[in-house]
């Protein structure tokens, strides 16, 4: 079986079983074994002097231990590549996750702040309404593209190796990858490299949507908001996101009490957002992921 076939296989069965709890009850999802592993090497190796070199040695470890093993499993056939595939995309969880923001919202603010905390880093305590479904809608946005097109452009690329690659490189940007005083040397590398890998996929994300949704006239657009985020790769998804639902997304937010004053992303879009268009955005998630999965058919066809 071709390595695009073997992608459809592993999208579908991920949009059709998710993350099944009963399964991760028992044994260690694949990601947290990754999270254990670079937790102990920043518990081991980020102290002292050339931090900046250990990180890096880190990284390279960590690359290569993931094609390694990567490789050792695609031995085996396409359906261990299949399955660890399926478990390693994150298309149903990233829309449920979404979606309970948006249910908890209807139900109270304070619920729809306590379920947005679980998906966003910045403080929540005080946010209105539109600011819990801005937060969502960017969440969702900025995950489309590293928990479903970048693993998946990945297995494209390399196979199992290459979404392996990706994945524990990504897990290892969220975990060290800041520029606080304690990471930024040692993580450096992580959050170097994982902009590297998300490049493309940010700007196919962002394609993707704007094919579904507004349509590619509005990319002059949705690049100059890009543009306008501090990552060089979240603000395209978000970008297009904001012109698929025509909200203004991103804006102020306070992180640790301290509030800081980030630029609106289609700043002419809608202020006020309510819980439809957290559902929107779901929809608009899924729309996304079916265009992607037709094109991924369509290189198995081929």
């Amino acid at each position: 079986m071709s390595t695009a076939g073997i992608l459809v296989g592993a999208l579908l069965l991920d949009a059709v079983f998710g993350e099944p709890r009963w399964l991760w009850q028992r044994v260690p999802h694949p990601a947290v074994l990754m999270g254990k592993v670079i937790g102990r090497a920043d518990q081991d190796y980020n102290n002292g002097i050339n931090r900046k070199a250990k990180g890096m040695i880190v990284v390279i470890a960590l690359v290569l231990t993931a094609w390694v093993l990567g490789a050792l499993i695609s031995l085996f056939g396409w359906l261990p590549q299949m399955l660890l595939a399926a478990v390693l995309l994150a298309q149903r969880s990233l829309v449920e996750h979404v979606k309970t923001v948006g249910d908890a919202l209807r139900l109270s603010l304070g619920d729809g702040r306590m379920m947005v905390s679980r998906i966003v880093s910045r403080d929540t305590k005080n946010m209105d309404q539109s600011a819990v479904a801005r937060s969502a809608i960017e969440s969702g946005a900025e995950n489309l593209s590293d928990g479903v097109i970048a693993p998946a452009f990945w297995f494209l690329v390399g196979g199992l190796p290459g979404l392996l690659i990706y994945k524990i490189v990504n897990t290892a940007d969220s975990m060290i990858g800041y520029k606080t005083e304690q990471y930024k040397d040692f993580g450096w590398a992580a959050a170097r490299l994982d902009d590297v890998l998300n490049w493309v996929p940010a700007r196919l994300t962002a394609l993707l949507i704007a094919v579904t949704h507004a349509g590619v006239a509005q990319w002059r657009a949705i690049r100059a908001d890009a543009g306008l985020h501090r990552s060089p790769n979240a603000g395209w998804p978000e970008a297009a996101m904001s012109r698929a639902l025509d909200v203004a997304v991103a804006g102020p937010r306070s992180y640790d009490g301290e509030m800081q004053e980030f630029p609106y992303v289609n700043s002419h879009g809608r202020k006020t957002l309510t819980a439809n268009d957290v559902d929107a955005c779901c929809r608009a998630l899924w729309l996304t992921w079916a265009a992607g999965l037709v094109l991924v058919a369509a290189l198995a066809l081929l």
